[in-house]
């Protein structure tokens, strides 16, 4: 009886002794899934912040659409909208900039097309001959009849393009007209009239930053 009662109290030792080392060890996997949580939410919430941009008030003015860099200002031919050669600025937009685009222009969407394609790297200013992307044509209200072309581009990473509007909307200078999620890149269209306000390598804000204006 002596033996067993010894075994027994041996067994509930170990027991406990195992529980504390198995609980320690959940407690510690949980305090670090928990952790990864947290900044995983805070990632979120930093990754698809959206704040109110200053939108200038000036008059014939070109706003950048999109949050980035300007790596390439060149001369291109778009015939979908802008119907042959035509100016064009195109902004980067790495994983922590803000992906929230908005209208350059006061306008109305005369034009919208989307085109399936490949999700190459986004850094290639000309990913847009390949990668999925949609172009907005805008019939510029100021000065009246402008045309501006906006094409949202999808990446490597950035695989979901959102806009939110369609063909006919009105739209208002900074007004959010879309989004894309992770690293992507933004091409603006403009006719030979508008004069670019922009050097290559400036970090431009959407909605805020004068891209351009119109002569």
């Amino acid at each position: 009886m002596t033996g067993w009662t010894g075994a027994a109290v041996i067994a509930l030792l170990v027991a406990a002794f195992l529980g504390k080392v198995i609980g320690g060890f959940i407690l510690g996997i949980a305090g670090v899934l928990a952790g990864i949580w947290v900044l995983f939410a805070l990632f979120t919430f930093y990754f698809f912040r959206d704040p109110d941009p200053m939108v200038p008030t000036g008059k014939n003015l070109v706003i950048a659409p999109g949050h980035g860099k300007v790596d390439a200002i060149d001369t291109t031919t778009e015939p979908d909208f802008m119907g042959g050669e035509c100016q064009r600025v195109s902004i980067f937009l790495s994983v922590i900039d803000i992906h929230v685009q908005n209208a350059p222009v006061t306008a109305r969407v005369a034009y919208f097309k989307h085109t399936p394609g490949q999700y190459l790297n986004a850094l290639n200013a000309d990913s847009a001959r390949f990668n999925e992307n949609v172009l907005i044509g805008l019939e510029s209200m100021e000065p009246p009849g402008e045309k501006v072309g906006v094409r949202l581009i999808a990446g490597l990473i950035a695989r979901r393009i959102v806009p939110w509007v369609q063909a006919n909307d009105p739209v208002q200078r900074g007004e959010r007209i879309s989004l894309i999620q992770f690293g992507s890149r933004v091409d603006v269209y403009l006719s030979r009239n508008a004069k670019i306000k922009v050097k290559l390598g400036d970090k431009v804000i959407g909605g805020e930053t004068v891209i351009a204006s119109f002569e």
